[in-house]
C-alpha cells in the first residue's frame, strides 16, 4: 500500500519520537561517568593501600585514580598534600575520604578541580566547627578508649585495632594492616577546617552500621546535615576494605554527577 507524503511525515516524526525516548531511558539507565578522576585520602591508623580494595573496581571503569599518602603530621600539611595531587588532575575529579580524612575532603573539596565529594565513615565538620565537641554530643566509641601516645605519636593498640577499628576483617588481614598502621601527631588533631566544601559540592555518604571508631548515628547526622546521598553499609570502620563493592559503586555514582 502506497502511503501519502503526510502520513509518511506523521509516521517519521513518530519514529523519531520513539528512539528519542527510548535513548534518553537508556541513559537515564546507565548514565556516563563525567568525572575522569578519583582522588582517595586514607585516615588515622592507616596508610595509601587501605583503598587497594577499592582502586581496581574503579579503574575497571575507565578512572584514573589516585591514592594520597596522608601525612599525618598536622591538617594543613595533610590538605596541602591533597591539593597537590588535585593539582596535578587533568578534569573533574571525585574526591573521597575515609575517617578523619573526611577533615581533608571538607577543607581541599573547595578546589576547582573537585566535582563531588564521598565521606566513607568520615568526619564532615562545618567550617570552624570543633568536630571534637560536636563528637561529645554522641556516645564515645569504644576505639577511643584504645588509642595510646608515644610523646606526641599516636596509634591503636592492637586490640583495639582488631576488635574496634576492623572488627569484620579476618583476624589475619587485620594483623596485616595492624602493622603498617601509621602513627599520628597529636597536632594533626587541633586543626579546624576554614571550608565546607560539601555546602556547594555534591556530597555522598557511606555510613558504616557497626562502626566502633565513629558512632554511627553521628555518621548519619553529618550525612543528613549536608544533604548527601547516602548509603548505609553493614561493616566496621573498614568499609572501604570489607565491602569495597559498595564503596566504589558509590563513588562511581558522584563520578557521574555532571561537572
Amino acid at each position: 500500500m502506497m502511503m501519502n507524503r503526510r502520513a509518511f511525515s506523521t509516521a517519521l516524526l513518530a519514529g523519531a519520537a520513539a528512539s528519542l525516548v527510548s535513548s534518553r531511558g537508556m541513559a537515564a539507565t546507565t548514565p556516563p561517568v563525567t568525572a575522569r578522576n578519583v582522588v582517595l585520602v586514607h585516615g588515622l591508623f592507616a596508610d595509601g593501600s587501605c583503598w587497594s580494595g577499592v582502586i581496581p573496581r574503579l579503574q575497571a571503569a575507565g578512572l584514573n585514580v589516585t591514592s594520597v599518602q596522608n601525612p599525618l603530621t598536622t591538617l594543613a600539611d595533610a590538605v596541602a598534600s591533597a591539593q597537590r595531587v588535585l593539582d596535578r588532575q587533568d578534569g573533574p575529579t571525585v574526591l573521597v575520604g575515609h575517617s578523619f580524612s573526611g577533615m581533608i575532603v571538607t577543607e581541599a573539596g573547595v578546589h576547582p578541580n573537585v566535582s563531588a565529594l564521598v565521606y566513607v565513615a568520615a568526619r564532615a565538620p562545618d567550617a570552624d566547627e570543633d568536630y571534637t565537641a560536636l563528637a561529645k554530643t554522641y556516645p564515645t566509641p569504644p576505639a577511643s578508649a584504645g588509642i595510646v601516645f608515644d610523646g606526641d605519636e599516636g596509634r591503636l593498640s592492637e586490640q583495639a585495632f582488631l576488635r574496634d577499628f576492623a572488627g569484620d576483617l579476618p583476624e589475619a588481614k587485620a594483623k596485616v594492616l595492624y602493622a603498617v598502621q601509621q602513627p599520628f601527631h597529636k597536632q594533626l588533631l587541633a586543626g579546624k577546617t576554614s571550608h565546607a566544601a560539601w555546602r556547594s559540592k555534591p556530597s555522598y555518604y557511606a555510613v558504616s552500621t557497626e562502626d566502633r571508631t565513629i558512632n554511627p548515628d553521628l555518621e548519619r547526622f553529618m550525612a543528613k546535615r549536608m544533604g548527601a546521598t547516602t548509603i548505609e553499609v553493614k561493616a566496621s570502620h573498614l568499609a572501604l576494605i570489607s565491602q569495597p563493592d559498595a564503596i566504589a559503586r558509590l563513588i562511581l555514582d558522584a563520578a557521574r554527577q555532571p561537572s
